[in-house]
């Protein structure tokens, strides 16, 4: 017994199995890779399949492309087939992979083909692969092809070559993340016969395919990537297995990113740069006043360009600030960037760009020990017209509010100013008085146009007001055009360095209120306690912060209904996140643990954002945000995602709370059980030792007992069997707990009645005790469970009455103390011990030396009676009273409120 307690289970050893009882087995890709098409993937994937399903392995055929090549397709043969989903668009019948058909069959092995494909219009996923992701959650091997133009990262170097722009492309992660890559090659000169014989393309269609595409040349070339590529995988796998503890080389990028669509370009070539390093490389956009004013076009083309970073594995973030370069060139220098990737477009030569330096040159200048790699834009692509150009046309917008506030003020500077002249001050005092007003236009309007357009009037009306002659734009002394000149250019340099502090004040405080919010947010779920606290309070903050309605999902939305759901004033109508739709959309989102929805490649059709709240690779919840009123901008993205990661650091914290009380609930059950039986092994040891010497003396002696002798030997038989009865009852009383949560059922019943009843069935075991009973005049209704009350009191009369002379009164009375009842035993004997408190109500006590019917609580009744009452949600003391005697007390709950039943 002594050596099982002992060893029960470590609560560290729990917990570190809680990790592993999360894992969930993920399925193995297998890529077939080629150079081009008709090269042998499919062939080689279809074969390699008849392989699997002759070795019992459960294979299916997903998806085959139809226009494969006849000896191709006989491969088919003996495969089990997925039948095709069929799509209608624009009165075209399309046949697409069935994906929820697969999910359902769930085979060992899937052939799902053309892993770059793009899903027509209404199927779940935009792109193949994702659907191949979902497969692959669900623990379904895959196998698929792939052509290397298809991939990310080369995309523009297949461009480059072929000078053909390939829409279809898989993000990088795909390719690396595959448990296996086959290179399937040929020569191109033996692919091009293959094309002249018809066997990959009809005849008309192959030979327009080889005055383009398909060129000798630009096979060898595509050959040598594709070859690059795969020996790039085998290098970095290699690189893995020998485990080194330090990088090749000590590298770290840095790309800007940009609204303009040369961006993909920068981004592919420092994703190709990091892969070839096996360095880090981060994403980085600068976002100004003027992103304000983007069109929708350019918002869209930011959005993609990020995406496409974070796609091909890099780090994004957004920064804040006026001057692009001195932004970058900061964060550079504070996180340890050693490359730099820019993008560079021809620009014409204009009389501004004499004065303005251009951006690589300010970064060279402000980064000087820092390596700059320029890359020149598309020029296949049309003219990008600068958002700077359009952002400065929004802030020459008039206003009539802001015009009146221009002139007012050069109003009442024109007249402090005659007031001046007519106190005979100085002309320059007059100047000053003007380029303060200017300044104070600045400050006070909005926009480039009133600081300038009060610079030139200021002028004017200087030189109309207080200059010879007066009342005229004439000027006779010749300085005065010196001092306009002067006056002008101080205005206007004035005024724009007064905006652009306004600027630069207004992007503080943007940023400072997003530092404070996560602050304060932080804070907040620092103090909160609760699954549902932390959910509410989230999305109070989300919809405060985006004015969108948001929903909050802790568990998988299929198999649970617990969420948060809290409606923005802003959106009319938000009740459509609660439909069966979005919230197949959220249990996507659960279980593949990436965003979809609104402006998502995925479920794009749904009516709200929807992002996984992760936490060392486990989803612990789903926020979804209601895009009723408009798709939400980049920006918003990573704020919200900033947001989800403070959630799931006190969604972490809640479930390692939750899970060490339970461990700690676990072990107190653990040790309960095992002070329970040593209670019940010492406990039984007495009666049945009696009961076995009486009724082996009553066996072997025979007729030679004397009557006075063997009725003595009989009735102790009866009373150690009646200790055993009521042993078993008592242990049947702790059986009635539910033990997982300690609760009982409760109803409404008479105290009297129960003390009465308990009375009762001691009177008839101790008939010569005098035993008395005290109830208040009113009746007292508690909600409890009788008959565990009942065996409580029993206990508790019987130990009084083994421990108190048989001539004493054992005192029994029950009162009202305010929302409480209480119960209490008395007795007048010898009271409880020292050294027996500290184990009154302990089942065992491991250093007891005295046989166990021989002190007051040594066995499993008052034990069992402070598990009923703690389950009634009471409490039970013991007191010894100062004329000798012992009283013990419970209290239960009146629980006026308490749902019975």
């Amino acid at each position: 017994m002594v050596n099982n307690y002992e060893q029960r289970p470590n609560p560290d050893t729990i917990l570190e199995s809680i990790g592993a009882d999360r894992s969930v087995k993920t399925g193995k890709l297998k890529i077939f890779f080629g150079y081009a098409a008709g090269v042998g993937k499919t062939y080689a994937m279809l074969d390699y399949a008849q392989n699997q399903l002759k070795s019992g392995i459960d294979v299916v055929a997903g998806y085959v492309e139809p226009h494969t090549r006849p000896e191709t397709m006989q491969l088919l043969n003996g495969l089990p087939v997925l039948p095709p989903k069929i799509i209608n668009h624009k009165n075209i019948q399309l046949k697409e992979f069935d994906l929820d058909a697969a999910l359902s069959r769930k085979p060992e092995l899937i052939l799902v083909d053309e892993l770059a494909h793009s899903n027509a219009s209404g199927v779940r996923n935009k792109k193949r692969y994702q659907d191949i992701e979902e497969l692959l959650n669900a623990g379904i091997d895959v196998c698929t092809t792939i052509n290397v133009q298809h991939i990310e990262s080369l995309n523009d170097l297949v461009q480059d070559i072929t000078k053909v722009t390939v829409r279809e492309t898989v993000p990088d992660y795909i390719f690396d993340n595959a448990y296996n890559v086959k290179l399937i090659d040929i020569e191109p000169d033996e692919l091009l016969k293959r094309f002249d014989e018809g066997k990959i393309y009809k005849p008309e269609r192959a030979k327009t395919a080889m005055k383009n595409f398909f060129t000798r040349e630009n096979l060898c070339l595509l050959r040598e990537i594709a070859m690059r590529k795969a020996a790039d995988r085998i290098s970095h796998e290699n690189q893995n297995e020998r485990r080194m503890t330090e990088k090749m080389a000590s590298i770290k990028l840095l790309v800007c990113v940009s609204s303009s669509p040369s961006s993909s370009k920068c981004i592919r070539w420092a994703a190709r740069t990091a892969e070839a390093f096996h360095a880090p490389w981060i994403a980085a956009y600068v976002e100004n006043m003027e992103s304000r004013y983007f069109t929708e076009e350019e918002k869209k083309n930011i959005r993609i360009n990020l995406d496409l970073a974070e796609r091909l594995g890099a780090e994004i973030i957004t920064l804040n600030g006026d001057d692009i370069a001195a932004i970058i060139a900061e964060y550079a220098k504070l996180s340890g960037i050693t490359n730099i990737v820019i993008g560079k477009s021809r620009n014409k030569k204009t009389l501004k760009s004499l004065f303005e330096t251009d951006f690589e040159d300010k970064l060279i200048s402000l980064l000087p020990s820092i390596e700059i790699h320029i890359i020149p834009g598309n020029t296949t692509q049309k003219n990008y017209r600068n958002p700077k150009r359009r952002a400065k046309k929004q802030n020459l917008l008039f206003s009539w509010t802001d015009a009146l506030k221009t002139l007012g003020l050069l109003t009442a500077a024109t007249l402090f100013c005659m007031v001046l002249q007519a106190f005979d001050i100085g002309d320059q005092n007059i100047i000053m008085v003007y380029i303060l007003s200017v300044l104070m236009i600045s400050r006070i309007t909005m926009g480039y146009i009133y600081g300038v357009v009060a610079s030139v009037l200021s002028v004017l009306a200087f030189n109309f007001f207080f200059t010879i002659p007066y009342y005229t734009f004439n000027a006779i002394q010749p300085g005065y055009p010196i001092t306009f000149f002067i006056m002008l250019l101080v205005a206007l340099i004035t005024s724009a360095l007064t905006i652009r502090i306004k600027i630069h004040a207004r992007l503080a405080v943007e940023r400072e209120h997003r530092t404070e919010v996560l602050y304060e947010i932080n804070k907040k779920l620092l103090g909160t306690r609760g699954l549902e606290n932390i959910m509410n309070l989230t999305n109070d903050y989300i919809t405060k912060l985006f004015d969108r309605s948001a929903i909050f999902y802790t568990q998988d939305p299929e198999n649970s209904s617990k969420y948060a759901f809290m409606q923005s004033s802003a959106d009319p109508d938000a009740s459509f996140l609660l439909s069966e739709d979005e919230r197949a959309v959220a249990h996507w989102v659960f279980i593949n643990q990436k965003y979809a929805g609104a402006g998502t490649d995925t479920l794009m059709g749904a009516g709200a954002f929807y992002i996984p709240v992760i936490s060392q690779g486990n989803v612990l919840g789903v926020i979804g945000l209601s895009c009723a009123k408009g798709q939400l901008s980049q920006s918003s993205r990573a704020f919200l995602h900033m947001l989800a990661s403070q959630v799931a650091m006190a969604l972490e914290r809640q479930c390692l709370s939750d899970e060490q009380r339970r461990i700690i609930i676990e072990s107190e059950k653990e040790k309960m059980r095992s002070n329970l039986l040593r209670g019940i092994s010492h406990d039984l040891r007495t009666p049945l030792t009696c009961i076995s010497g009486a009724s082996s003396a009553i066996l072997e002696s025979g007729d030679c007992l004397d009557k006075q002798t063997h009725d003595k030997l009989v009735s102790n038989i009866k009373e150690d069997s009646q200790w055993l009865i009521r042993m078993v009852e008592n242990i049947l009383s702790v059986t009635r707990i539910n033990e997982g949560t300690m609760n009982v059922t409760k109803t409404p019943e008479a105290a009297e009645e129960i003390v009465a009843e308990a009375i009762n069935r001691i009177r008839k075991r101790f008939q010569n005790r005098k035993i008395t009973a005290k109830a208040p005049d009113e009746l007292l209704m508690i909600p409890m469970d009788g008959t565990l009350i009942e065996q409580v009191l029993i206990n508790l009369i019987e130990n009084a009455v083994k421990h108190s002379p048989e001539d004493s009164v054992i005192e029994v009375e029950v009162k009202k103390d305010g929302n409480d009842a209480v119960f209490q035993v008395v007795d007048h004997g010898e009271g409880i011990s020292d050294q027996d408190f500290p184990h009154l109500f302990e089942s065992y006590s491991p250093n007891r030396k005295r046989s166990s019917d021989s002190s007051r609580g040594l066995g499993i009744g008052l034990s069992i009676c402070m598990s009923i009452i703690k389950a009634h949600n009471g409490k039970m003391e013991a007191t010894n009273k100062k004329e000798g005697g012992a009283v013990f007390k419970f209290t239960l709950p009146l629980g006026g409120s308490e749902s019975y039943g």
